[in-house]
């Protein structure tokens, strides 16, 4: 029994100092090294201050701004409290405020089909990117609280949109702060 006992304290101890320090140790020094913008969380800088990641998405609201996929995330945006909704397709709460967005849309674009990210959130609920439709349906709106042509902002948004990976994962995607800080460097509303 003491040989078994002396076993398994050693083989904890071991496996706690291989597994819980030295693993951790060397995955985050290499990270740091190969790769220390993504390991330090993509921040953005603006003028020297951190003003956000391009990982987590911000809640723009105002119309010279794109704006972000709904967020189920806190109070909205909140990376303290990432993950869904956990809401149902036949959830009364989730189906008002589909319709409730729904109309909001069409009230700035009627007419025009609402792509879907626009209106459901994602796994996260801090989703930076929209698709390239999303980009397209805000164009208007943006082009006209900015004074410019809806052209012109096609091209920015052109800039901003990353293929799929390595041309077979994910799809076409538009990282909306990064798009809404070339905005507003560029092209200031007025």
């Amino acid at each position: 029994m003491k040989r078994h006992l002396n076993i398994a304290v050693r083989f904890t101890i071991v496996t706690t100092i291989v597994f819980g320090l030295a693993y951790p140790l060397v995955v985050t020094g290499l990270s740091q090294l190969i790769f220390p913008r993504q390991a330090n969380g993509s921040l953005v800088e603006k003028n020297g201050q951190i003003i956000g990641s391009r990982l987590i998405a911000q809640g723009f609201t105002a119309d010279k701004y794109f704006h972000p996929r709904p967020s189920a995330a806190g109070a909205g945006y909140d990376p303290t409290s990432s993950g869904g909704s956990n809401l149902g397709p036949t959830n009364k709460q989730l189906v008002d405020r589909v319709k409730q967005d729904v109309a909001k849309l069409q009230e700035e674009n009627p007419g025009t089909p609402i792509p879907t990210d626009m209106v459901t959130t994602s796994g996260s609920g801090l989703d930076p990117e929209i698709s390239p439709a999303s980009a397209e349906f805000q164009i208007a709106r943006v082009a006209k609280a900015r004074g410019i042509s809806g052209d012109a902002l096609r091209a920015v948004v052109a800039r901003h949109t990353a293929a799929r990976q390595l041309g077979v994962l994910g799809e076409a995607r538009v990282n909306v702060l990064e798009l809404n800080l070339d905005l507003d460097e560029n092209y200031p509303a007025k």
